[in-house]
């Protein structure tokens, strides 16, 4: 969760969904002023970190869209949490 959040880009997206509810990939890549296929990447990482959900719907016309939302999260940050987290490190940096 805490690699997930590592992010100033993953940072923004979570700001975004928190503020503006529920939305889909263009609406929000629009949004945030960054390109689809990055914030597609950004949101598989907070999708597998647990912090965000989607759900992929029809719209009137019958295009899929996916709609990504924030999941009620908490993070307790102590000194065994960052212990914890720095057990997962590596000495590669993310991509």
């Amino acid at each position: 969760m805490l690699a997930a959040l590592a992010s100033p880009h993953r940072l923004r997206i979570i700001a975004a969904l928190q503020a503006g509810g529920r939305n889909y990939i263009s609406a929000l890549a629009r949004e945030l002023g960054i390109s689809r296929p990055l914030l597609h990447l950004h949101l598989a990482k907070l999708e597998e970190a647990g912090l965000v959900t989607s759900q992929l719907e029809l719209s009137a016309d019958g295009k899929a869209l996916n709609y990504f939302e924030v999941v009620d999260f908490g993070l307790g940050l102590t000194p065994a949490a960052i212990a914890e987290a720095a057990r997962s490190l590596t000495t590669k940096p993310e991509s």
